[in-house]
């Protein structure tokens, strides 16, 4: 029997307990030939707070969901299925469908410590701002544009009576 990656649905939060459980189950139960790794899908984030400060944590992927590799027989689907906060497995009228190696890859390639950190912020399109640092420091303006992937935002800023697009850097503001 192939070894196979399946995704299970869990309660939302539960997702660590559940891999500690399912690893416990497995041990205890003597099943250590059909249940091979446990994974929880996540990637690094760096959130920007107020004052530029940087917060760098582990944001799960899919909240709620937990990727198993296995031997799909009647003995290891029991161990996991009746694991506590487990809610069942995904695929169709009930039957577990394992994923492609491709969806698999796909989603792992998302943890690698290699892959681009995510940035996000409290900051959102139509927040006034004020610019703490910078040639235009002291400025107010409203956020037009938000591009977390280059951690900048597009500011419309009052210069000379007009409003000037200013492109600065999460860092180079505070919300009003």
């Amino acid at each position: 029997m192939a070894k196979k990656w399946y995704v299970l649905h869990t309660y939302s939060g539960y997702e660590n307990k559940v891999k500690r459980n399912i690893e416990h189950r497995v041990e205890a139960l003597g099943v250590e030939g059909k249940i091979f790794d446990i994974q929880i899908p996540s990637e690094e984030v760096v959130e920007i707070k107020e004052g530029g400060r940087r917060v760098t944590s582990d944001k799960k992927i899919f909240p709620g969901y937990v990727l198993v590799r296995m031997e799909l027989d009647d003995a290891s689907w029991n161990v996991v299925r009746n694991t506590p906060g487990v809610t069942g497995f995904v695929g169709a009228q009930g039957k577990p469908s394992p994923l492609s190696r491709e969806e698999f890859n796909k989603i792992m390639k998302h943890t690698d410590p290699a892959a681009p950190k995510k940035t996000s912020s409290s900051l959102g399109v139509g927040m006034n701002v004020k610019v703490i640092s910078g040639a235009l420091v002291e400025f107010d303006g409203t956020i037009a544009e938000v591009n977390p992937e280059a951690g900048k935002i597009k500011v419309l800023v009052s210069i000379f009576g007009r409003e000037t697009p200013v492109e600065l850097s999460y860092d180079q503001v505070t919300r009003l």
